[in-house]
């Protein structure tokens, strides 16, 4: 893959001293031209979708609460129908399992596809750039308005953008905390800070809240509408490792030089044997329309997010050229240089890389998908009271405390009975049947004693099991080990 080389810009020295040189130039602002076709369709279909689906979930109502909320305060996280405790951390970590091969795969197929088409920072740029497009104008009319001195009209312009920008920062900042905040109490706080609720301003809103609604919004704002390009070229990690992931069948934005060089202006319907050009115009519409500035005909580069506005821009001229599409089109470097067909470029996308990493990843969905499916709402902890081994009791009985913290995850209240396995005539003193209310925990105090005649049980350490079953379910019960202790 490509990359090209630091600009080494060189500056002029005073007389007499040394020649310095820059290793990097100042960044140049990068305007993308607006281009419509398939792939701009479904760019915006995926910005419609993730956004609705970020700002719309939040204001969802399941079973009288919030339908996604990660409550830290309270150790809780509610998906829907589902509830989550600190000891469920291993569905996080599938979650993030399965996240980092279906980028593997995706990449492997088909490249960048994520940030082409679905990551935040080209969701949230492709937004402001709309906005910006809507109030400065086109491409064109945004570099005369940037060249232009500062004038009335170049104001308005500029605080207008800035402000529906900054509006829409924060609206994402006070969504994001409306996952961690209940989003319909922190829009009552946020109402009562402007004096809009019921009563006279407050400063409802807790100091955390309110830091992270501007930081997120913050980052919203530098990131999608000054840095931009910047954060994918430099801030991103994927775009350096991206390459350990590509091979000679991954489907690419390419440009076909055997077809388009060389390059050359002409009328439209020339006779292009005559002229000794190629389908390539030289328009430069490809580079205006790319949101990193690059230009994909020197190759695939680093820089490039996928995301085929190029495509999209060099369609446009061939139709209106007459030519065929496809001078700059998704292919693989094989399909490129040997010149394969789509069907024999497809059946080389499925390679062995690439079905190993669809067989891992559809096994840990369905197991995920199964392990939930089967996931018991009852957890149970137990705690040998270490204080206190073991004692003699009344009537030759040997006594151990414990303490059972039991968690009902779901939402429906609930009476568990506690019972104890594991030994001969053992038996527990203590609440034998707890109530919990949905979504509720509780720790029991429990005292397990056995009667030990002589030679019964002999003394040490002895594996016993604490069973809490639903008064009302059976089959939602837990069995729990632990250790009685003779001495």
């Amino acid at each position: 893959m490509a990359e090209p080389s630091p600009k080494v810009i060189p500056l002029q020295p005073e007389p007499g001293e040394p020649l310095e040189q820059a290793l990097y130039e100042v960044r140049k602002a990068i305007h993308p031209r607006a281009v419509r076709g398939w792939f701009a369709a479904w760019r915006w279909l995926l910005v419609w979708a993730t956004q609705l689906v970020f700002y719309g979930t939040a204001w969802l109502t399941w079973n009288d609460r919030q339908a996604v909320l990660f409550d830290i305060a309270h150790r809780t996280f509610y998906i829907f129908g589902l509830v989550f405790w600190p000891q469920d951390i291993i569905y996080l970590t599938v979650l993030l399992i399965i996240a980092a091969l279906s980028l593997f795969l995706f990449t492997a197929v088909a490249g960048r596809l994520w940030c082409g088409y679905a990551c935040p920072q080209t969701v949230y740029t492709e937004i402001f750039l709309w906005i910006e497009n809507k109030i400065e104008g086109d491409r064109n009319a945004r570099i005369k308005l940037d060249r232009e001195g500062f004038a009335p009209g170049k104001i308005l312009k500029k605080a207008g953008k800035h402000a529906l920008w900054f509006a829409l920062s924060l609206w994402t900042g006070f969504t994001f905390v409306g996952y961690f905040t209940p989003i319909h109490e922190l829009w009552g706080e946020a109402m009562s800070l402007v004096g809009l609720g019921a009563g006279a301003p407050t400063l409802a809103v807790g100091p955390w809240e309110s830091f992270w609604i501007l930081f997120y919004g913050f980052a919203t704002y530098g990131n999608a509408g000054w840095m931009r390009e910047q954060v994918c070229i430099y801030m991103c990690p994927y775009a350096r490792f991206q390459s350990a992931m590509f091979d000679k069948d991954t489907l690419i934005i390419a440009y076909d030089p055997e077809r388009g060089e060389p390059r050359g202006a002409r009328a439209r319907g020339a006779d292009l044997r005559s002229l000794g050009v190629g389908d390539c115009v030289n328009c430069g519409i490809c580079v205006q329309a790319c949101p990193t500035g690059i230009d994909i005909r020197d190759g695939l580069q680093y820089q490039c997010i996928g995301c085929a506005a190029c495509i999209d821009g060099c369609d446009q001229v061939m139709d209106r050229m007459g030519y065929a599409r496809g001078l700059i089109r998704y292919s693989t470097a094989h399909a490129v240089e040997r010149k394969l067909s789509r069907a024999e470029m497809f059946r080389r996308a499925f390679r062995p890389r690439v079905m190993l990493y669809t067989a891992i990843l559809w096994s840990i969905i369905v197991a995920a998908g199964a392990a939930l499916y089967l996931r018991v709402p009852l957890k149970v902890d137990v705690i040998r009271d270490r204080a206190v081994i073991s004692r003699e009791v009344a009537g030759g009985d040997v006594e151990n405390l414990y303490q059972l913290m039991i968690i009902n995850t779901s939402e429906l209240p609930r009476t568990f009975d506690i019972e104890a396995t594991g030994l001969p005539g053992i038996h527990l003193d203590g609440e034998m049947h707890v109530e919990l209310p949905g979504v509720g925990s509780r720790v029991v105090p429990m005292r397990a004693r056995v009667h030990v005649a002589p030679g019964s049980v002999a003394p040490g350490q002895h594996k016993i099991h604490f069973v809490v079953h639903a008064h009302d379910d059976p089959r939602v019960y837990v069995r729990e080990k632990s250790v009685f202790i003779v001495r």
